[in-house]
C-alpha cells in the first residue's frame, strides 16, 4: 500500500510539470531569417559534425534569454563583412523563436544577427572537434603501425618457436587485438568526418 501511495506521489509530480502553455512551447514552427551563406554551412556542418538534427543544435543556440542579451550587448563589436545573406527556413520550437523574438524586440537589435551571432558561437566547437579529427587521424596511423609490428612479430614467434607454443599464441592475440581497435577507431573517426 506505501508503494503504491509513493508511486502516485511520483505520478502526480510529473504530471504537475505539464501544461498546456509547455507543451505548446515544444511545438515545432518555422521561421526564416536572412543569413550569409557561411553561418547557414556553419550550422549545418556543426550538427553532422555533432550528430545532431539541426533543429536540436539551433533550439539549444537561441531557447536561452540570458545567452541571447549577453549576445545583445556584445552586438556593436559584430563587424558584418558585406556577406550576401540569403533566407533560410529552419524548424525551431516556439519557445526558442519566442524568446529570439523577445530579445531582439527589447534590445532594438534585428532577429537575424542575433540568430548569426548565436551561430557564430559554434566556430570554437567545431575549431575544437576538427582539432580532435587531426589527433584521431595521427593515432590512427600510429596504430597501423603498431598493428603492423605486432603481426610481424607474431610471425617471428610462429617461425621461431612455432605455432602451437603460448607464446604466439599470446601474440596473435595482441595483433587480432589491434586490428579491432584500429576498425573500431577508424569507425568512430570516418562518422566524425561525416563520411
Amino acid at each position: 500500500m506505501e508503494r503504491d501511495d509513493a508511486a502516485m506521489g511520483k505520478m502526480e509530480e510529473v504530471l504537475n510539470g505539464l501544461s498546456a502553455d509547455r507543451l505548446r512551447g515544444r511545438q515545432s514552427v518555422r521561421a526564416t531569417f536572412r543569413l550569409p551563406a557561411e553561418v547557414i554551412g556553419l550550422l549545418s556542418m556543426a550538427a553532422s559534425q555533432l550528430g545532431l538534427k539541426q533543429k536540436s543544435l539551433f533550439d539549444q543556440l537561441v531557447e536561452d534569454r540570458e545567452v541571447l542579451a549577453q549576445l545583445a550587448q556584445v552586438a556593436d563589436r559584430h563587424q558584418p563583412r558585406g556577406q550576401q545573406r540569403q533566407q533560410k527556413t529552419y524548424v525551431v520550437s516556439r519557445n526558442a523563436l519566442l524568446a529570439l523574438e523577445y530579445v531582439a524586440k527589447s534590445t532594438g537589435l534585428p532577429r537575424d544577427l542575433l540568430v548569426e551571432l548565436c551561430i557564430q558561437r559554434l566556430v570554437p566547437v567545431l575549431d575544437s572537434e576538427q582539432e580532435k579529427q587531426r589527433s584521431r587521424a595521427v593515432i590512427l596511423d600510429e596504430l597501423a603501425v603498431l598493428c603492423q609490428h605486432a603481426q610481424v612479430l607474431g610471425q617471428q614467434t610462429a617461425q621461431r618457436l612455432g605455432e602451437d607454443d603460448p607464446a604466439f599464441h599470446l601474440l596473435d592475440g595482441l595483433h587480432a587485438q589491434c586490428s579491432r581497435v584500429f576498425n573500431e577507431l577508424r569507425e568512430i573517426s570516418a562518422r566524425a568526418d561525416g563520411a
